[in-house]
């Protein structure tokens, strides 16, 4: 089994973003609309959280892009390398990336995600399908800078960047991400994303109100964390999930409702709701191909291929940093 250890900083590293899960999350709640990061939803149990939305009948998505990785797999891997370091921004479950890792000759993978525990399962797991794979997981918040491990860096790089979660930052903020993806991996690197696509407003509201429930635990979970890590004593049968499209600007925006005027305490802090305020804890913008492909070129990368499903409800781009 080929997983290697993280590095010796792992350590710091986790203090550093403790501490910057405080400080967003007090500087969230002091603005007015209050907000939070989607980033923090994902611990141990948002990740499998959203593991859980990804099987629900009305998302659509992840069993969208797994049918066009599968149909379009040969030929995404004929455009990567022989050899090259796959290295996944937000790794979750393996089951997309296992699509590749079965197409391609990869020389070593790099998971990153911000949810260490599950980061090395999930490594662990999939050691045991590739036994041949180096995998080299690193615990970090991908949408900052960071460090890839030693042993791939002469490597030529593959970034994978599946699932739309592109979609769930600002515009300005998904070409910074795309500009950084691209310094981190290097000239002459390759990028494979999804990206979902503008559609019906329906199909859109009901994928993020799921009937079962789960994408209002998964919401409800950030206030889960703030109250074990931060100390808060968020009262969670005082908010409501609610997923909402908004027209003007592409997006659907997920909020928590506060159900009634309350305070709450975090690290000493005092944050007054009135009833019916909102905390904005996710935005996922819809993209048409052309608006896709122009954030792509602004970002110092050029598109080589774009699939789509048949319905065209989602689709997977390949591209080339910029020399």
């Amino acid at each position: 089994m080929n997983v290697h250890a993280a590095a010796p900083a792992k350590a710091h590293r986790l203090d550093d973003r403790m501490s910057a899960f405080a400080s967003d999350v007090i500087d969230g709640l002091s603005q007015q609309p209050k907000q939070l990061s989607p980033k923090y939803f994902y611990d141990a149990a948002g990740s499998e959280l959203f593991e859980q939305i990804t099987l629900l009948p009305e998302y659509y998505p992840t069993r969208t892009e797994l049918g066009i990785l599968r149909e379009r797999g040969a030929e995404i891997a004929k455009l990567i390398p022989h050899g090259a370091a796959l290295v996944e921004f937000g790794a979750g479950a393996t089951t997309k990336v296992r699509l590749l890792l079965d197409q391609c000759k990869f020389g070593a993978y790099v998971p990153v995600d911000i949810s260490g525990d599950f980061l090395n399962a999930q490594a662990h797991a999939l050691a045991a399908d590739f036994p041949a794979l180096d995998i080299y997981p690193v615990t970090a918040d991908f949408t900052a800078p960071f460090a890839l491990p030693a042993a791939v860096k002469a490597m030529p790089k593959v970034g994978f960047f599946p699932g739309s979660t592109l979609g769930n930052f600002e515009p300005h903020e998904a070409c910074g991400f795309l500009r950084g993806a691209r310094k981190i991996l290097g000239e002459g690197a390759q990028m494979i994303i999804g990206v979902d696509l503008e559609k019906d407003e329906r199909v859109l509201v009901d994928a993020y109100n799921d009937a079962a429930g789960v994408t209002a635990r998964f919401n409800l979970n950030v206030l889960v964390r703030i109250n074990a890590e931060l100390g808060g004593n968020f009262d969670l049968s005082a908010f409501t999930h609610r997923a909402i499209y908004n027209r003007e600007r592409h997006r659907i925006e997920m909020h928590l409702i506060s159900h009634k005027a309350q305070t709450v305490r975090i690290l000493g802090r005092s944050f007054a709701f009135r009833a019916g305020e909102s905390i904005h804890t996710e935005s996922s913008y819809k993209y048409s191909l052309d608006r896709f492909t122009a954030l792509a070129k602004g970002s110092g990368w050029t598109p080589t291929a774009s699939r789509t499903d048949a319905g065209g409800m989602f689709s997977v781009h390949a591209l080339v940093a910029e020399g």
